[in-house]
């Protein structure tokens, strides 16, 4: 745990002492940032993400997430996305994106056996993801809230949880 409190803690330094300097965004038609990082989260799993805008309303991002259900799994999932932002309610602080992409990973299976729980083998996975949602971004602050569903098909690997994993939220730290 005090990793991770680090980990936030350099992060959340990175990017204030990033925003100090004026960003120049009259080139952009969406968004007020061009990079940001920091976490998604569902009931089932949390990871960390990072998004960079890379021409006008073109954007990658990146999650590395950790699904668990109740017990110890080893689960870890890498996802890339490409998004196309556009601007909603007249405002630029808010946008929709829609987008897909690919991930990969690997996670533990673990079987019931009269009653008592097994550890089973570490298999790999592989699918595609599609994600579509709503961001905003503050104009004061370096933070911008997301909300998404990501859908995905595995073509290898379990599907345990796919209906529960589709809804995410994000908080970044924006510079």
């Amino acid at each position: 745990m005090k990793k991770i409190m680090l980990i936030f803690g350099v992060m959340l330094f990175v990017a204030l002492q990033s925003n100090a300097q004026k960003r120049n965004y009259s080139n952009s038609s969406v968004g007020n940032y061009n990079t940001a990082i920091g976490v998604r989260v569902n009931p089932w799993s949390i990871g960390f993400t990072a998004k960079h805008f890379i021409a006008g309303p073109h954007a990658i991002e990146g999650i590395v997430s950790h699904q668990f259900a109740g017990y110890d799994n080893a689960n870890v999932t890498i996802t890339g996305l490409y998004e196309y932002h556009w601007n909603v309610f007249g405002k630029k602080e808010w946008n929709m994106f829609a987008g897909g992409g690919l991930h990969g990973g690997a996670y533990k299976t673990d079987y019931w056996d009269n009653g008592r729980r097994k550890d089973g083998d570490t298999k790999g996975v592989f699918g595609l993801d599609a994600i579509w949602g709503v961001e905003y971004t503050f104009k004061n602050i370096p933070l911008t809230l997301q909300g998404d569903l990501k859908p995905y098909v595995n073509f290898t690997g379990g599907h345990d949880y796919y209906g529960e994993q589709i809804f995410g939220a994000s908080a970044r730290f924006t510079f």
